[in-house]
């Protein structure tokens, strides 16, 4: 057995079997209740609906290459722009971080053997593969030509695409988010290692808390809408659609109850993992920690209250819409204290330019440029113009694509060999960066021009004038799809061929980093007991980091 003091320091021999090899049949993997191997499951998952998201885009992209319908007629466009949206926003973008590097990191991160309804974990991996499933089968039947956010009357009257089945995948699917979220809000507050006190865990952790409420509170408004929605096709009953006494204007109040705390629900898992890279990388204690803490919670309180700011031209009160407008200039408050914190923490650190911390530093610039132009459609009357342009294209892009991808790009490679065991290429995964880096700019940018002249989204074609900044965006899509490639290649490569990895090869003094890698079944020998405080550097909790890597060198 390992004692505790060589847990604490990281000073161990490694296990004979870990979490990968014990017992590698089939039947012991779809059975587990090891949140690791779920959250492995869920890697492949998700990066399946990632791929297929990816090749709806690359569709899009190449009918506006010329400005004439000629690759897709506008029925298919419309089935096309929908498939990416549904596949993008509910299968990739709302579980990725939480699902894969939450379900596998969090009960590392507080010391905790798993979590804490590790069944329920299960079913809900369950839960989302069925979901995903029927709405797999509804695209091979059809698809859905409404557009991902299902507006009625399209959705009730004018589609005669797989609306139903779409949404009853979605609605499926929702439950496999509030189970997450049950069960990270229960492991956090009672699992936690002795001495692991709220303000000493990581902000991680933090981000994952604020995001599991927004999952509990948010997530059954969707389920109810989609209900009525089901309702009133089948049983013709006057809820949504005006021809029978339904107001459309309610679907849209229900839809964005939900649907832009969802935003929080994608982005603040990705702010936590990038507190995580920031302070390592800069060798350094994050600055003003209670402040991000409470930041990420402050956004998952506001990102209730601005739903209307959707709303602008749907003819709501002109008093309400000042209210809306109001209240989102004040939820972009706790997002610029981070970003604030994160440029205070980097200041004089001993910065180090690992692929993770690229992916952090570009996280940083885009998810800046998303929400400045976020404040931009916080202004009635400007979005008065921009509603339904391009410009809400881009800046929806920059700040899931631009943040929360990039977020868990940055998560995936830093904890890879935690994961793996393995370490992958760092020249590969800097090349790979800096091509999503600029493919993405080149891509999204010009889509706020496009926007501000006045091109409509949803729209296979547009004015031969606009071509110019198309064929940017379609060139800069061929660039962000080489570099989101990549990482595909040498990361498998790596698992096969990739040098062992030590237990902690960042020397970062988190408890993940104090147990083998890949770790355990059970995480730890021996309960670890936390003397430290959050991303403290130093001899004090048994990282000297010279000496540690002093101790590196001489290994090899």
């Amino acid at each position: 057995m390992q004692n505790v003091d060589a847990i604490n320091a990281g000073n161990f021999e490694e296990p004979k079997t870990n979490y990968l090899n014990n017992g590698f049949t089939l039947k012991s993997w779809l059975l587990t209740k090891d949140h690791k191997r779920i959250a492995i499951m869920y890697l492949l998952t998700v990066s399946a609906f990632f791929l297929m998201g990816g090749v709806y885009a690359s569709l899009i992209r190449l009918e506006l290459l010329t400005p004439q319908s000629d690759l897709l007629e506008s029925g298919t466009y419309n089935r096309v722009f929908t498939q990416h949206g549904v596949i993008m926003v509910f299968l990739f973008l709302i579980p990725a971080i939480p699902a894969i590097l939450g379900n596998f990191l969090l009960p590392l991160m507080i010391g905790a053997k798993d979590l804490a309804l590790p069944r329920i974990n299960l079913l809900s991996l369950y839960i989302y593969w069925v979901g995903g499933i029927l709405v797999l089968f509804a695209m091979m039947q059809g698809g859905v030509d409404t557009g991902w956010t299902f507006y009625t009357p399209y959705s009730t009257t004018f589609s005669n695409s797989y609306v139903m089945l779409t949404g009853l995948g979605i609605f499926i699917n929702g439950f496999s988010s509030i189970l997450t979220g049950l069960n990270f809000i229960v492991t956090i507050h009672t699992m936690r290692a002795p001495g692991m006190t709220w303000f000493r865990m990581p902000l991680f952790v933090w981000a994952h808390y604020a995001t599991s409420l927004v999952m509990l509170l948010g997530t059954p408004v969707i389920a109810i809408t989609i209900l009525l929605l089901a309702i009133e096709r089948v049983a013709k009953i006057g809820i949504f659609d005006p021809a029978i006494g339904g107001d459309p204007i309610l679907f849209q109040h229900l839809f964005w109850f939900y649907s832009h705390p969802a935003v929080y629900i994608m982005i603040l898992p990705g702010m936590g993992v990038i507190s995580e890279l920031i302070s390592n990388f800069s060798r350094k204690k994050i600055f003003g920690y209670e402040f991000i803490a409470f930041s990420s919670i402050a956004i998952a309180v506001f990102g209730f209250l601005v739903w209307g700011h959707h709303m602008f031209v749907s003819g709501q009160s002109i008093y309400a819409g000042l209210v809306f407008s109001f209240l989102t200039m004040v939820v972009a408050v706790p997002s610029a204290i981070k970003v604030f914190n994160w440029s205070a923490t980097l200041y004089k650190g001993q910065i180090s330019y690992e692929t993770p911390m690229l992916y952090a530093l570009f996280f940083i610039g885009l998810f800046l440029i998303g929400g400045l132009t976020g404040l931009f459609l916080g202004s009635i009357g400007l979005t008065v113009h921009l509603t339904d342009t391009y410009f809400i294209v881009a800046h929806f892009h920059y700040v899931m694509v631009g943040g929360q991808v990039l977020a868990y790009m940055g998560g995936l490679h830093y904890w890879w060999s935690k994961m793996t065991g393995k370490m992958y290429s760092e020249f590969w995964g800097k090349i790979s960066a800096m091509l999503v880096f600029v493919g993405f700019n080149l891509t999204f940018f010009p889509q706020f021009i496009l926007g501000y002249m006045g091109m409509p989204r949803r729209y296979a074609s547009y004015p031969p004038e606009l071509q110019v900044l198309n064929i940017f965006s379609t060139a800069g899509a061929s660039i962000l799809g080489i570099g989101l490639i990549l990482p595909v290649i040498y990361l498998t490569y790596s698992i096969f061929f990739g040098e062992k990895a030590s237990a902690n090869p960042y020397m970062h003094p988190g408890l993940e980093w104090r147990t083998s890698s890949p770790p355990p079944t059970e995480n730890f020998e021996e309960m670890p007991i936390v003397t430290w405080e959050a991303y403290e550097f130093g001899e004090e909790n048994g990282l000297d980091i010279e000496e540690a890597k002093r101790r590196e060198l001489a290994k090899v």
